[in-house]
């Protein structure tokens, strides 16, 4: 079993970026996939961006699409969510997952991490 750890959140303006972390004890997150939701207050959960275990392919929301970018590293055992022109609709909660499948197509967490907030202010 996989834990997982986010760390990187915090209060920043809009159009400033932030670099989240999510790191893997336990096992080699390598082995998995990863991901990245979000949760705002008295919203759902909502998948952000996927990366595959290898890290050939990846998967953004069209919400987010064009500002956050992901990837991992397998030497430090990590995964990245790095988020650029931020705005106020993106505060929220980031929650990093970790999936035992291949495809990213419709991914869902089997493993997850706590939680870091992110608020951008206007």
């Amino acid at each position: 079993q996989v834990q997982l750890e986010e760390s990187g959140g915090g209060l920043v303006q809009a159009g400033g970026s932030l670099r989240l972390s999510c790191a893997a004890s336990g096992r080699t997150f390598s082995d998995y996939s990863g991901g990245w939701f979000r949760q705002a207050p008295g919203k759902e959960r909502e998948f952000v961006a996927a990366i595959t275990a290898y890290g050939g392919g990846t998967r953004i929301a069209d919400s987010v699409k064009g500002r956050f970018t992901i990837s991992r590293d397998k030497s430090k055992n990590t995964v990245y969510l790095q988020m650029n022109s931020l705005k106020p609709e993106d505060t929220a909660v980031y929650y990093c997952a970790a999936a035992n499948t291949v495809s990213i197509r419709f991914f869902k967490g089997d493993y997850w991490g706590q939680g870091t907030q992110v608020t951008v202010s206007s």
